[in-house]
């Protein structure tokens, strides 16, 4: 289990508030895209590239990786995001977001760019891809670990606990799913458009283990996930409580973000929030 030094801890919160920065700008500039949940996953992301996940910007296609899946293609706008500022590719690239021809479409194409894993849109399809990926690495002796995030709201999607009860029967302890657990869809909250609770009861009853945590707080995310890297025997999921639109005051908790970018104006005041939330990193020594 590797060690959170309170250094790195500021190192990684700061990285996440650049992350954000890039999903507004890129948003801004798309003119359409995302923005809730890609906000709301910043933290989780930043995280899983920065400190979790064994990964390499300079050699991507490493077949020792860790596989890293986005299930909820349409906040490929924190992927990107933070790919780019982990050196997968220039920043400057993020303004190019839904743009004709560009690389960084609205959701994510496995051939467009080096270590997307998979191409992402029809919601519920991710953990079975991991599920694949997960059992194949089992079967080849090989110790590289699967993480899948996931939406909610795709939890609605029969798929998806197919997946779930194939990784619980195999016993596939290196698959990780993480859910962003944000209680919005398009439509409103998800426990009016269909209930999902009790949903960590669901997936004991799958024979997963099953965590819980704040995935807005790096520190007790990234302490969770090393005890559930560290479980055995079952594949485990981390229900990550997130705040939709963290870190943008007038998009937090608010469902109608979840598919609408900011106007410029409104990009600009997000921006004056982002930088004014790395200055208070900065001084909390």
């Amino acid at each position: 289990m590797q060690t959170l030094s309170p250094e790195r801890l500021k190192e990684l919160e700061l990285k996440a508030n650049d992350v954000r920065e890039g999903i507004i700008r890129s948003l801004v500039a798309a003119g359409s895209g995302h923005s809730a949940g890609s906000l709301d996953m910043a933290d989780v992301f930043t995280a899983l590239y920065g400190f979790l996940a064994r990964n390499d910007a300079k050699n991507p296609e490493w077949p020792d990786r860790d596989r890293i899946l986005l299930s909820c293609g349409h906040i490929a706008p924190v992927r990107y995001s933070v790919m780019a500022n982990f050196g997968y590719f220039p920043v400057e690239e993020l303004l190019t977001l839904r743009k004709f021809g560009t690389r960084l479409q609205g959701h994510p194409e496995r051939v467009s760019l080096p270590a997307v894993e998979t191409t992402s849109g029809p919601l519920g399809e991710g953990l079975a891809q991991g599920t694949g990926m997960a059992l194949s690495a089992k079967m080849d002796n090989k110790d590289w670990r699967v993480y899948v995030v996931t939406s909610d709201a795709e939890h609605e999607c029969g798929l998806h606990w197919e997946a779930a009860m194939t990784a619980g029967k195999f016993k596939l302890d290196n698959l990780m799913c993480i859910i962003d657990r944000n209680f919005i869809q398009i439509d409103g909250s998800t426990e009016d458009v269909m209930p999902l609770e009790p949903l960590a009861d669901k997936y004991r009853a799958f024979n997963w283990e099953v965590f819980e945590c704040d995935g807005n707080d790096m520190r007790e995310f990234i302490e969770t996930a090393e005890r559930a890297k560290a479980f055995k025997g079952k594949p485990q999921v981390i229900i990550a409580h997130t705040v939709p639109g963290k870190g943008v005051s007038y998009m937090e908790g608010d469902y109608t973000w979840h598919g609408k970018p900011p106007t410029k104006d409104q990009g600009e005041k997000a921006l004056a929030e982002l930088e004014a939330n790395r200055q208070r990193i900065l001084a909390n020594a």
